[in-house]
């Protein structure tokens, strides 16, 4: 069974340069490599919502929760937050649309 790792954040505003390189040049690239297939970002432009929420595949759950408890996960996540706050995920089986 597919399953969803749900991540949402806050932009850190003094970073904000920063971070869209960070995604673009390490982030993304580092996902796929570890095995997670990026399907869905949005972006909150109004509203007391988190302002990014990220949606990455992995074919199945004990997929996932090896991701997870990788080291080059670990490390990854770890440079997100020089970018960010506000970091929440959590796994769900994958429903077709939107999820929160």
């Amino acid at each position: 069974m597919t399953v969803k790792l749900l991540m949402t954040w806050d932009i850190s505003s003094e970073k904000e340069s920063d971070y869209y390189e960070f995604v673009i040049r390490e982030f993304i690239p580092g996902i796929q490599k570890l095995g997670l297939r990026p399907a869905e970002a949005w972006a909150t432009i109004y509203g007391e919502y988190p302002q990014i929420q990220v949606a990455l595949l992995a074919p199945d759950l004990p997929d996932a929760q090896r991701i997870l408890n990788s080291h080059d996960w670990t490390s990854l996540k770890s440079r997100l937050f020089d970018y960010i706050s506000n970091f929440n995920q959590k796994v769900v089986e994958a429903k077709k649309g939107f999820q929160f």
